[in-house]
């Protein structure tokens, strides 16, 4: 079994995707590579990786370059080729059905709806998958929930989505760290939306 972490965010492809709500996945592990000094260098199995050190822990973060519901076709193999467990991956990504603001871990379980994470898990073989689910809130009216999506984060949400992507930074190095908190079933976290 290896002794590698696999750290992957889920979004799309493509300078036009960098700042949607669908990327925050992506934008999450480009934060972590910047807090922690890793280079995304290396294009391995269609996902972009950069390798290193959290503390003790040898770590990959991934981000595919497949579109989002086919991020399995980029995940299953390199977990393959990496021989990492799926108890040894945390993958992280956008829900509809969570408060912009607010993250939630699972420790498995099924996609939700989510095709990036049906398509993992399906080619992976197994639920038994960690994930961190990051909120980005219910699109406004009658708004298509795939427009939503698609669209940046809004300049009065910019406050809020910095303070997400430095919690989940650190929530990183704690799953990788055995916190007790991510034996819990459906474990919530909030960042202040005040800017106090």
């Amino acid at each position: 079994m290896s002794e590698f972490f696999l750290i992957a965010g889920l979004g799309n492809p493509g300078p036009r995707y960098t700042h949607n709500r669908h990327n925050i996945g992506f934008q999450i592990v480009d934060a972590l590579a910047q807090a922690h000094g890793f280079s995304f260098t290396r294009m391995e199995h269609r996902a972009q990786t950069a390798h290193g050190e959290i503390g003790t822990r040898r770590v990959i973060l991934a981000k595919p370059q497949t579109w989002m519901n086919e991020s399995g076709k980029a995940i299953a193999p390199l977990s393959r080729f990496y021989k990492i467990d799926s108890a040894r991956m945390l993958v992280i990504y956008d829900d509809l059905d969570i408060p912009l603001g607010d993250l939630r871990y699972r420790p498995e379980g099924s996609s939700g709806g989510h095709k990036g994470v049906q398509s993992i898990t399906q080619l992976l073989g197994t639920q038994a998958l960690p994930r961190l689910r990051v909120g980005i809130g219910r699109p406004p009216g009658q708004m298509d929930p795939a427009a939503y999506v698609l669209q940046d984060f809004s300049a009065a949400e910019t406050h809020v989505v910095w303070e997400v992507q430095r919690l989940a930074c650190d929530l990183v190095t704690a799953w990788l760290n055995n916190d007790p908190d991510f034996e819990r079933q459906g474990m919530t976290w909030h960042v202040d939306k005040n800017g106090d």
